[in-house]
């Protein structure tokens, strides 16, 4: 199957019509029908069926061009970015994060690094969910994740980034905003939100609080969800601190407890190479000078 039978055969799904479809790809009627039946021979069912009105997509068809769309947007992204480094870059290195606010000092990062490394491209990569697994397929060059989720991983560096803390995310209008410091009675009588993937220690708080009988909860889905629920009134949550994006959409109140999450950056020991390591030290650097920015 070659990328111009995937064009034409997306292109008479969306027409269904074989000659407005060649007229739009600019080839001719018969040349068209030619390569839409090869591909069918070759995949071995048909994707659609033909009438004297045109075409219409068969089940098996519906689902293929669907899988086709996505593959085909998929390969223009990637020829997109080989475009972009080959005209630019000699060495990329990837950072996979769970969401984009984790590692807040990432684009100064990537500012100051572009500076003594012009030909090296840092490509950051977003997957919440699995995203250690990613990194262990080796899919990027490094992973921001918690410590916790490193432990008896043969063949990986762990490199401390920062401490994060437990905060009370609430309304900027809401009382508890008022405080500088959240304790477990200032919550009675209120409502969280608690699931959505929260990490071991958090869901440790979470289920303290939950047992003192004197708080109300329900389950959120996830951090998204959560937020569009703190926003309506429906009620308050705690969240680790790397979350915290800094918009001043919401106040982010510090907690009163132990718990905590180590955060760090995770790189494959093989990988040996110099901009990587200036990299990884940069990044630790700044937050190493950031000693009064609330994580």
């Amino acid at each position: 199957m070659t990328t111009k039978q995937i064009d034409y055969c997306i292109e008479l799904a969306r027409t269904l019509n074989f000659s407005r479809a060649a007229e739009n790809l600019f080839v001719s009627q018969p040349t068209f029908s030619y390569q839409i039946r090869l591909l069918e021979e070759e995949i071995g069912f048909a994707v659609f069926e033909r009438s004297g009105k045109g075409a219409t997509l068969t089940p098996a068809g519906s689902q293929f061009v669907g899988f086709l769309s996505n593959m085909r947007e998929d390969l223009k992204r990637a020829i997109e970015q080989g475009q972009n480094f080959s005209a630019k870059y000699r060495d990329s290195i990837s950072i996979n994060l769970m969401v984009r606010q984790a590692v807040y000092f990432l684009p100064e990062a990537i500012r100051l690094f572009a500076q003594s490394h012009p030909d090296v491209q840092i490509t950051p990569q977003f997957r919440y969910e699995s995203n250690m697994d990613g990194f262990l397929k080796h899919e990027s060059d490094i992973v921001f994740t918690l410590k916790e989720m490193t432990r008896q991983i043969p063949g990986i560096v762990v490199h401390d980034l920062f401490e994060s803390h437990i905060y009370l995310i609430a309304p900027r209008d809401d009382p508890l905003a008022e405080k500088n410091l959240i304790t477990e009675s200032d919550l009675y009588g209120r409502t969280i939100m608690v699931g959505g993937g929260s990490p071991p220690a958090l869901r440790a708080v979470q289920h303290r609080l939950i047992a003192s009988g004197n708080i109300e909860y329900f389950n959120s889905a996830d951090h998204d969800t959560t937020l569009t629920n703190v926003a309506s009134g429906r009620g308050v949550c705690l969240a680790p601190g790397f979350l915290n994006d800094h918009s001043g959409q919401f106040a982010w109140i510090p907690f009163d407890c132990e718990e905590s999450f180590s955060c760090v950056l995770c790189t494959h020991k093989e990988d040996r190479r110099g901009s990587l390591n200036d990299f990884i030290d940069l990044l630790c650097g700044l937050y190493r000078e950031a000693v009064a920015f609330p994580l």
